[in-house]
């Protein structure tokens, strides 16, 4: 029997890596912290419940396609309309960076907007299914792992059993996360386009000299960005459902454990979101058991902060940039 605690800190761990990869990529291309990529992440967390009801689907992790293409379609939005023209301007870093908040601010103004009126040529279809439209969601079906004398896949557990039972996101979340990490690998280090974004990275100007279009690249890299933030934002509806403004809680948790990573490592935005995941989910709830009390502001993302300021003062450029072998050496 698995401490439930465990299967909700490994399930949240793989989803907030792939949140922390997703958002590593856009810092690589535009050198911007984008604060709107949880509205990505919330996008694909909205097309999974669409798809899933209006389509009729027969599981749901079957809404995974469909996250990764709405969402990935919505960060080459706004990369176009927004991130684009100001990078063409000269704007500055900082000047992105309120670009991105202003747009994250908009996407949460019209999220309240659409959750007061309500979707009318949808809303019967979600009614029928109990899922009240982007307002309290409840997560979408999950298969579960029974074991007893073996291993059998049920879709409800028996109550006598409940402590044998497994949630299916237990396992699916971190295999999905580790083949995005070894998919981003393969396409980042043995692959053309990995080469040419690298080159547009590094030196836009010389890689628009030796023929790489370097817009296309970074079109294509938002794309791959935000399916990320899709299939992320599909997992996490299967896993814990979804609220109205659940983006704000989410990104504290992603910049905190891509800064903790690095901000420019695929592997240290592995490394930062598991250690920020268990920080969030099992260190804070075992404290909290340990004094008797709910610890409310460190549960709102309190730990991520913590971390986030932590990193920011002892290893700035995170844990990937550390010279382990020397430090380990000194303490020797």
């Amino acid at each position: 029997m698995i401490d439930p605690l465990i299967v909700a800190t490994v399930e949240y761990g793989g989803i907030l890596s792939v949140m922390c990869i997703g958002l590593t990529v856009t810092y690589q291309t535009t050198k911007v912290p984008n604060f709107a990529y949880a509205d990505v992440v919330v996008v694909g967390m909205t097309a999974a419940y669409f798809s899933y009801v209006l389509l009729g689907l027969a599981s749901s992790y079957l809404t995974l396609p469909f996250s990764m293409l709405v969402a990935g379609a919505f960060a080459v939005l706004m990369y176009i309309l927004v991130m684009k023209p100001l990078i063409k301007r000269g704007s500055s870093i900082l000047n992105l960076m309120i670009a991105s908040l202003a747009v994250d601010i908009l996407f949460t103004g019209v999220e309240a907007d659409i959750s007061e009126i309500g979707i009318v040529p949808f809303s019967r279809a979600f009614t029928h299914a109990g899922i009240p439209v982007l307002v309290e969601a409840p997560p979408l079906p999950d298969f579960n792992f029974l074991i007893r004398n073996g291993i059998q896949i049920v879709h409800t557990c028996p109550l006598a059993s409940a402590g044998s039972c497994i949630p299916g996101i237990f396992v699916i979340s971190p295999v999905l996360l580790a083949a995005t990490t070894g998919t981003m690998y393969l396409l980042l280090k043995r692959s053309r386009f990995g080469i040419a974004m690298r080159a547009a990275i590094e030196n836009p100007s010389l890689a628009r000299v030796v023929g790489i279009n370097v817009d296309r690249v970074y079109t294509v890299s938002w794309f791959i960005a935000g399916a990320l933030g899709g299939l992320a934002g599909s997992l996490y509806a299967i896993g814990d459902g979804m609220s109205l403004g659940v983006q704000n809680t989410l990104i504290l948790d992603i910049f905190a454990g891509s800064v903790l990573g690095g901000l420019s490592s695929i592997y240290g935005a592995v490394i930062g979101g598991l250690l920020v995941a268990i920080g969030e989910n099992y260190v804070i709830t075992v404290l909290a058991k340990s004094v008797n009390s709910q610890l409310l502001v460190l549960q709102v993302g309190g730990v991520s902060m913590i971390i986030l300021i932590i990193t920011l003062l002892v290893a700035p450029k995170g844990l990937v940039a550390v010279n382990w072998r020397r430090l380990i050496s000194r303490r020797s």
